[in-house]
């Protein structure tokens, strides 16, 4: 399919993702409830998950432009995670690496 010019993969994806993470995961007891679960995700999915192609932002927040110093506030966040768990395994000493320092 070299001459294709569009493709429809992506959003064979996102229904994959919404059969098998959302719809599969609930009793489909009757269709009537089959769009109220749809619509529920489709909200969650736009309005709530964070997606790491829009770096921590979601979908919304993309489209609408709202919600701009969410990606300054991660970077910040990684940054504190990152030195926390640095002082924390510097902090740490097993019994072999205390032996070797008291007997330098």
């Amino acid at each position: 399919m070299t001459d294709t010019s569009f493709s429809n993969s992506m959003i064979e994806a996102w229904w994959r993702v919404l059969k098998h993470q959302w719809l599969f995961l609930h009793q489909l007891d009757s269709v009537d409830r089959v769009p109220s679960l749809v619509a529920f995700y489709v909200e969650e999915h736009n309005s709530g998950l964070p997606h790491s192609a829009f770096a921590g932002q979601t979908p919304d927040e993309m489209y609408f432009g709202t919600n701009t110093g969410v990606v300054k506030r991660l970077e910040q966040e990684r940054a504190r995670a990152r030195a926390e768990r640095l002082a924390a395994n510097r902090a740490a000493a097993c019994a072999v690496c205390e032996e070797e320092a008291v007997a330098a």
